[in-house]
């Protein structure tokens, strides 16, 4: 009896632990099944995926940027054939020993090693390193030769940043550079569309329009092996091209700037008075672009930097300089408007011996023996300082300010384009008291009616001050880039529509224009200013008589101007030195403004010459060549813009 109860028991227990194994085997075979339901089922678009990952790759090529060229269809920026050496990370099995080789064969400089490494440490394991962007064909058949010797290195066949022209156009175009972090950061489209290699506009035009020049990146997609080795190519969509860009420049003439400007530090713009293509922004002296799209050498780096006469600064519009006695045309319109002088008004001016006095401050005008005495006419013409002291008197410094501003000065002119242009200043006395916090001085108005002191101005605004004197006196928008928008024809007529209207006492006080409205109260006003400027260079005693032409279809009219750089003493002018035997830092800067023709007017144009001396000796004899070919080339000019009106 026990032991039937005995075996009783053990056959229980044994059941128990059947039941129980079975259950566990149940309840393991539900688990698994569970699981494999949730990766093949469940999961199944998220585990494709990353098998995708792990069996393609993706490889993204650089795009490729937009041409640029001038308004005559000359490419002045672009894009070149260049042999590269890229190096795959994934397939490389020793990379000092890959740089090593690299090194013998194609001439590997320590600190472009030392960039490479830097690049590494940034990179991913499947990123392909640039190796060199720019290689000779010599060093690129010899890498082709001993490509079997270097795992992971290729050779590309690429496309890179080329400017024909280097040093006519720097301060316009601009040049590339790599893209930083901070350009992926600031701009969307380079964001995008990066890639390692990534070239990106630094200055002028590449920069500005980055957007349009830089085009899409394609996209090459490869299955990949366990290794992670390219087994095939699967698809590529292929890297689309930036939009290109047709400038407002003009090749020849820009040339022909640079080139008078050679040896020289100043700049020389061109303008057209009615659209505002600016035809001609020179700045002196230059450098070539091309040594920055590649990264420039340490020794070439140091060479721009070390001149003395500023090859980086676009003095054109981010050089400032006080402009001189080319402001005295517009402090006589703003004595005018006002109602402050007349063409009857005179004052005598007597030379060193009896200079211009007030609060005991003693003012000279720059001819030894004087003038004489000066009709408004007489005094833009011979530029009698005597004079233009006692109408800015007159005028006062706030009036001469608001319509200084209204002509172009004080303001950014193409502030699109370049991030370095500068404001300059237009003094008055709400200006002194806030920057300076000073009370604003009867002597400090006097010297800013002849562009002394404070005022401070670009050769660029100084050349759209000139264009909207030129055009009748309306506000126009200075452009780099042709727009189809712009007609000639409609802006005549908008302006002719505009000299029509009434004009009330009002338009003299301070409020904003539109493009193509009239800046001024009388045009009687304005006429007389440009006979005067007329005078000023095609008649006897005139500052810049000896640079006319004297074939009617050349004549311009223009005025000059000398901007100080130090204050005159009574003993300079008792030595009355030669500019040669003044040091050089020394010299006054040597200015001209100008529009031609003089009967029909159509372009405006600004010279200026640092440390030249006198503008009627410097800068305005450069006029004449340059207006000469600036006329020679308009027709032409002409006809390109009605072709690409009926294009449009």
């Amino acid at each position: 009896m026990i032991k039937k109860i005995g075996n009783l028991n053990k056959n229980k227990i044994i059941s128990r632990r059947l039941f129980v194994l079975v259950a566990a085997k149940i309840g393991l075979l539900g688990i698994v099944t569970s699981r494999l339901y949730n990766l093949q089922i469940s999961q199944k678009q998220k585990y494709e995926v990353l098998s995708d990952k792990n069996r393609i790759r993706e490889w993204k090529t650089p795009p490729q940027r937009g041409i640029i060229t001038d308004y005559f269809n000359n490419v002045i920026a672009d894009n070149q054939r260049v042999y590269q050496v890229h190096l795959s990370l994934e397939e490389v099995s020793n990379f000092n020993n890959s740089i090593f080789k690299l090194k013998n064969i194609i001439s590997l400089k320590e600190d472009e090693i030392k960039k490479i490494y830097e690049k590494k440490e940034k990179s991913k394991p499947w990123d392909t390193l640039i190796i060199s962007e720019n290689l000779s064909w010599k060093e690129f058949s010899k890498l082709n030769l001993y490509l079997h010797e270097l795992d992971g290195a290729k050779p590309v066949l690429s496309t890179s940043r080329y400017y024909p022209y280097s040093n006519d156009l720097v301060h316009v175009v601009g040049y590339v550079g790599d893209a930083t972090t901070q350009d992926i950061q600031n701009k969307k489209k380079i964001e995008e569309n990066f890639v390692p290699g990534l070239k990106v506009g630094k200055i002028g035009i590449e920069n500005s329009k980055d957007t349009e020049l830089i085009g899409n990146h394609g996209t090459k997609r490869y299955e990949v092996n366990a290794s992670g080795k390219k087994i095939s190519e699967i698809s590529y969509n292929k890297e689309t091209q930036g939009e290109n860009l047709r400038t407002t420049i003009d090749l020849e003439i820009q040339q022909l700037a640079q080139k008078l400007l050679k040896n020289q530090a100043g700049s020389i713009c061109v303008m057209d008075i009615y659209t505002g293509e600016v035809i001609t922004m020179a700045s002196s002296p230059t450098y070539d672009p091309n040594k920055f799209t590649h990264g420039i050498s340490t020794k070439d780096w140091n060479e721009i930097k070390k001149n003395k006469l500023r090859p980086l600064l676009n003095k054109s519009l981010a050089g400032l300089y006080s402009p001189g006695s080319t402001i005295k045309p517009l402090v006589a319109l703003a004595a005018l408007e006002y109602g402050i002088i007349d063409t009857k008004f005179k004052i005598n001016c007597k030379g060193h011996d009896h200079p211009y006095e007030l609060y005991g401050e003693r003012y000279h005008c720059w001819k030894k023996n004087g003038h004489g005495l000066m009709s408004m006419r007489n005094a833009i013409k011979q530029s009698c300082d005597i004079y233009f002291y006692e109408v800015a008197r007159l005028l006062g410094v706030d009036k001469l300010s608001l319509i200084a501003k209204r002509y172009g000065l004080g303001s950014k002119v193409l502030e699109d384009f370049f991030s370095e242009e500068r404001k300059g200043i237009v003094p008055s006395t709400k200006w002194k008291k806030q920057v300076l916090e000073q009370s604003w001085y009867l002597g400090e108005t006097v010297i800013t009616g002849i562009g002394q002191g404070y005022i401070q101005t670009t050769p660029l605004q100084l050349c759209l001050m000139t264009a909207q004197l030129a055009n009748g006196g309306f506000k126009i928008k200075p452009n780099l880039i042709y727009d189809k928008e712009i007609d000639l024809d409609i802006i005549k007529s908008k302006i002719e529509s505009e000299k029509n209207k009434s004009v009330s006492q009002n338009i003299l006080k301070d409020h904003e224009f539109k493009y193509y409205e009239r800046l001024y109260r009388n045009p009687n006003n304005l006429k007389l200013v440009l006979d005067a400027m007329y005078g000023s260079t095609n008649e006897q005693f005139g500052t810049s008589f000896r640079s006319r032409h004297k074939e009617d279809k050349y004549k311009f009219a223009g005025k000059t101007g000398t901007s100080q750089v130090k204050r005159i003493t009574d003993q300079d002018r008792e030595l009355d030195l030669d500019l040669e035997e003044i040091e050089y830092k020394s010299r006054d800067h040597a200015l001209f403004i100008a529009f031609a023709p003089y009967d029909k007017p159509r372009y405006s144009l600004s010279v200026l010459i640092e440390h030249g001396g006198s503008g009627s000796k410097a800068a305005a004899p450069l006029a004449n060549k340059l207006i000469k070919k600036i006329l020679d080339r308009h027709e032409l000019r002409e006809k390109i813009r009605k072709d690409l009106k009926n294009i449009a």
